[in-house]
């Protein structure tokens, strides 16, 4: 999964670097492994996050997100799910606005507040401003061959910021294959 960094305010840039996903781990919270254990011993995987909105509603989104992974451990598709229905229904979640990525090593799911949880049949997922234009350059990038997803997605999000003034080259990427450390993109 790769973000890049710019926030804005209308056509304001007010934070250039910021951080768009993280990773959740069981039982742990944000950013860090369940219980002080290494991850390598926590029988649940981690799962990465991305969102796009304001900053505020998609953390409370995370925190539900959270709690619903913790309430049904090793199932993504049904903790989504419960957000969502929740996310709909509650008068509070009502009003959010974001849309949030989830992604484990087994699919990748796309959340938003109309209840919607989408699965994608190519696998490529994009929210956000610049995301039509990144989706558009991966569909097309997956086609070449011997080229990573980390490759793709590096490329497609460089087309993304080229074309959106709301997208900037500050990319940062998680794996969910390498949970020891970020990997950041220039």
């Amino acid at each position: 999964m790769m973000g890049d960094g710019m926030v804005s305010m209308g056509n304001m840039i007010v934070k250039p670097n910021a951080v768009k996903i993280q990773r959740l781990f069981p039982k742990g919270g944000l950013n860090k492994a369940s219980n002080g254990l290494d991850q390598k011993e926590n029988d649940q995987k981690a799962v990465i996050v991305g969102f796009a909105g304001a900053t505020a509603d998609a953390f409370t989104l995370l925190e539900r997100l959270e709690g619903k992974l913790d309430e049904y451990p090793g199932q993504l598709s049904r903790s989504c799910v419960e957000l969502a229905k929740g996310w709909r229904t509650d008068k509070y979640l009502r009003r959010l606005e974001a849309s949030l990525i989830v992604a484990d090593e087994n699919k990748s799911l796309e959340i938003t507040g109309n209840g919607d949880v989408l699965e994608m049949t190519d696998g490529i997922i994009g929210i956000g401003s610049g995301s039509p234009f990144a989706l558009a350059a991966a569909r097309a990038l997956m086609s070449v061959e011997d080229m990573s997803a980390e490759e793709v997605a590096t490329r497609a999000m460089n087309v993304a910021s080229d074309m959106c003034v709301y997208t900037n080259k500050e990319f940062l990427s998680y794996t969910v294959d390498d949970m020891s450390g970020i990997n950041e993109e220039p």
